[in-house]
Formats: C-alpha cells, structure tokens, sequence
C-alpha cells in the first residue's frame, strides 16, 4: 500500500472515529451514513478539495454542499479531519450553542456551505452556484453531496436538466447509493433504477463505483476533475451502511440510529482494532 492509499485510509478511519465519538455524546444520530460515506469524505477532504483550512470563506475555493442535511454528523467528522474545526469540539455536538447542530446549518459551522435537510434542494442551490463561478470566472468546482433519497425529488431532476444545459463541467455530485430510506429500503420506496442510464439520458457524465473501495474512489474523484466533455459529471457510489461496525452494519434499519451505551465503546474498539497501518518510507510491501 502507497503513502496515499495509506493516508486516505486512516483519513477515512479517523472520520469514523470522530462520527461516533459525537453520535455517543447524544446517544443516537445518523451513524450508519456517517460510517457509509466516510470512504468518500476521506477522498474529498484529504485529496479532492481545493480548499485553505483557516479560511473556509476563501474565495477560490471548492464548495462541499450538504444537500442531505442529516449527515451533517459524517461532515463535521471529515471538517475536523481537514483541519477546518478543532477535534475539541466533537464533544459539543448537538448541544445548545454549540456550532455543530444535529442537522447542518451554514449559519453555525466553518465549511458548511448551505443549510441542507429539505432533501431535494442542494443540487439545485449547485447549479447556482457553479453558474455563479462560471460567470466570475471562478475555475473552482462545486460538489453537491446527496443521498439516494433526493433521487425521489422532482426538483433534483429538474436542477440535473439545467445543469446539462448550461454545460456545467464545474458541477460534481456524489450520490450515496445506500438503499435506506426512513420509510424502508429506497428501490422499494420509489424504484430508481437503471440510475446510470438516467443520469446519462440527461446530460451527464456518470461513473458508478464501490463507495466503500477507497481506490475507487479516489480514481473516479480525479476521473470526474479531469474531464473535459463540457457536460456536469456525477459520480454514483454504492456504499454500506454502518461500513466498519460489523454490527451496525447487520441492522435492518440504520437510517437513524438509537445505540445502547455500551455499544459505542465496543464500536470504538472494533474500529482501533482495524486501525490501518501507518505508512512508513521505503518499508517492504
């Protein structure tokens, strides 16, 4: 394994540390999205993102979008994993005044770019804004962060429309393929597939991949970068829910998780026994 495969590894590990750290200090959360998409938070925030830490207002910069405001727990794990918000702060996380709220606020949180939750709405507020830059001149790219769920929305069609035809190459979105739903499993809620066809059917150029192989993800972050098709590109990934936790992992609902207080620590410890390796410089394979 190579420095950067090894790097973005323990990126992915620590978010997830960091994810149930907070969830036990409310004793409940999104802890299975938040386990799921940490693979691709690791990639974004340690590898994809043009971003300055100390000034997440930088004019230059990428925009992460949380459109689906309740991982807002897996994002605050990957800010403070990019060094946007103080580990310290983990502990505050859903409390009164505190500026890591249960659900995503723009108004709250360094590096939360828009106050997701009304599913639907992020990648509509992104084609906004990549219009925005491509009018400034901006080169910066904007990636708009969804859930499954969203793809149940009309206006997230809508918005994918406008996108294809305003040529927005500077618009990314990555859509956590989970197939959980509050209401039950998202194909039974509402059929989506074959989503690939439909993305591509409506402008876009797609790329589906494990969400949980951290190759893969990292090849088609840079894949998705380096087009130059002149069309937005998303970026379809399949991931598990509760990914690391073989026993959260194993539950039938993991939409919104209560965990008996036990279970956070033996959580923890299952992670810290599957710590990955440190790379060291010119060790052997």
């Amino acid at each position: 394994m190579n420095h950067s495969s090894t790097m973005l590894a323990s990126a992915a590990w620590r978010i997830r540390r960091y994810a149930v750290r907070m969830g036990e200090v409310q004793g409940q959360g999104y802890i299975g999205q938040a386990l799921g998409w940490a693979d691709v938070l690791a990639v974004a925030y340690r590898h994809a993102l043009n971003l300055r830490p100390r000034d997440p207002e930088w004019e230059g910069r990428d925009r992460f979008l949380l459109s689906h405001g309740h991982y807002a727990i897996a994002h605050y794990a990957a800010l403070i994993e990019a060094g946007v918000i103080p580990e310290s702060e983990l502990e505050t996380y859903g409390s009164d005044d505190s500026r890591l709220p249960m659900s995503g606020m723009a108004s709250y949180t360094p590096g939360m770019e828009i106050s997701g939750g009304s599913l639907g709405q992020g990648l509509v507020i992104g084609v906004g804004m990549a219009l925005g830059l491509k009018h400034k001149k901006n080169p910066a790219f904007i990636y708009n962060s969804m859930s499954d769920g969203e793809l149940d929305e009309g206006s997230t069609w809508e918005a994918a429309m406008a996108a294809a035809h305003h040529r927005l190459d500077n618009l990314i979105c990555l859509v956590d393929v989970n197939n959980q739903q509050a209401d039950g499993p998202s194909t039974a809620v509402l059929g989506f597939e074959p989503l690939a066809d439909k993305w591509a059917a409506f402008g876009w150029h797609v790329q589906r991949v494990k969400g949980n192989d951290l190759s893969a993800v990292h090849a088609a972050f840079d894949t998705a970068r380096a087009l130059k098709e002149g069309k937005p590109r998303v970026i379809l990934f399949d991931t598990l829910m509760g990914k690391g936790v073989p026993f959260l992992e194993q539950r039938e609902k993991n939409h919104f998780i209560r965990v008996d207080p036990p279970e956070w620590q033996q959580a923890l410890d299952i992670l810290d026994q599957n710590q990955p390796t440190p790379y060291v410089a010119g060790a052997s394979a």
